[in-house]
């Protein structure tokens, strides 16, 4: 690995090399299960939810910090996959899970590294040692939503799981997979050092595999991703989300689809829009009337600005809203939403998302799901 580093033509870094050598941070075969997981969601048979970090920001790494992110993201999982009776695909950016922007200091690496290791050791133990337990749907809702009305309408959500899991128990049946969630981390690939420094070759398929996370994104929505960062992306087996926004023009996007999914293989490519409430609903029908006739089907995702620093929350509802009214209008899937978290008021954020979560909920349902689904989103 150090010398591929070294044929990018630039310096290597004690950093580098010692990252080249250190066990990876996800593993190939759940990058697999990840892909095929978005296939379902390309497909129209499931919803991808993504949440956490927005890029830049650097909460402090702790347990309750990756706690009180995951409970958000079970809490919106738990309300989509309820009130809109699909499965939900969870993936997070997690604190302290993408390197920071180059600052000259050669031990960066290594630190964001070791970071990102202890955070993903904390996200495994709370996704499969009981925290997520479907049992606990009441727990997750105790300390920063209990009191608001997000919190309260999410309480007749848990009563409503409750209810069912006691009619699974009285009838014998007790899934193991109720007790323990799949959970994907994302980063943004800010820096390709860091990201090429971890990809790995899989001994089972002999493909490069970026192992600092299941999904890489590039791209910030504003400024398209440069030929280097879609060069690393088009060679790794990962899936690739790229943010898309109101400067994104149709010839870019396509030219996406033609570099990072060549064999138009569902669930490869993920976009991540970020129109804005205005331009949406004019934007948007072009960009999937082009990618669906290229015969790409990518994971479509709403991301609008969700944290308390957005200009207003009911501009990031109409955004949403445009987003579903645009995929139902013509007949395709809108896979998902991105929310960011940890935010200047970290609670107003979650209480933000979890409200999100029942509005995506009632933009998500078919016309045949609206009365099974009503009382479980209703405002108690």
């Amino acid at each position: 690995m150090a010398d591929r580093l070294r044929r990018t033509g630039r310096a290597v870094s004690s950093g580098d090399v010692a990252l080249a050598q250190a066990p990876p941070l996800v593993f190939a075969g759940e990058v697999d299960q990840l892909r095929e997981r978005l296939a379902a969601v390309a497909r129209g048979e499931a919803l991808l939810l993504q949440a956490g970090d927005r890029p830049g920001a650097r909460a402090a790494l702790s347990a309750a910090a990756v706690r009180d992110t995951l409970r958000t993201l079970l809490q919106m999982s738990a309300v989509l996959t309820y009130a809109a009776s699909v499965p939900v695909v969870k993936v997070g950016r997690i604190a302290g899970h993408y390197p920071a922007p180059r600052t000259g200091d050669p031990g960066l690496p290594t630190r964001t590294y070791q970071a990102a290791a202890s955070t993903l050791n904390l996200v495994r133990a709370f996704t499969t040692g009981g925290e997520a337990d479907l049992s606990q749907v009441h727990a997750w809702n105790r300390e920063f939503v209990t009191a608001s009305p997000a919190g309260r309408r999410y309480e007749a959500v848990a009563r409503g799981i409750d209810k069912a899991l006691a009619f699974m128990k009285a009838c014998g049946t007790d899934p193991a997979e109720l007790r323990s969630v799949e959970f994907y981390a994302a980063h943004e690939v800010e820096r390709l050092d860091y990201a090429a420094a971890l990809t790995r070759t899989d001994s089972r398929t002999g493909a490069p595999y970026a192992t600092s996370g299941h999904l890489v994104r590039i791209g910030d929505g504003d400024r398209p991703p440069d030929e280097a960062h879609v060069g690393f992306a088009a060679r790794i087996a990962n899936p690739v989300a790229v943010r898309l926004g109101p400067a994104t023009t149709v010839d870019e996007v396509l030219g996406y689809v033609d570099h990072l999914d060549p064999d138009r293989e569902p669930g490869r490519l993920t976009f991540a829009l970020r129109l804005g409430a205005d331009r949406v609903r004019d934007l948007l029908p072009e960009l999937v009337e082009k990618v669906t006739a290229s015969g790409a089907r990518p994971v479509w995702v709403s991301a609008p600005e969700t944290s308390s620093r957005a200009p207003g929350f009911d501009d990031v509802l109409d955004e949403v809203r445009g987003f579903f009214d645009v995929h139902r209008s013509l007949g395709t899937h809108p896979g998902g939403i991105h929310a960011g978290l940890t935010g200047d008021d970290g609670a107003r954020d979650r209480e933000r998302s979890l409200d999100l979560a029942f509005r995506v909920a009632e933009f998500a349902r078919s016309p045949g799901r609206e009365h099974q689904a009503a009382s479980s989103v209703r405002r108690p």
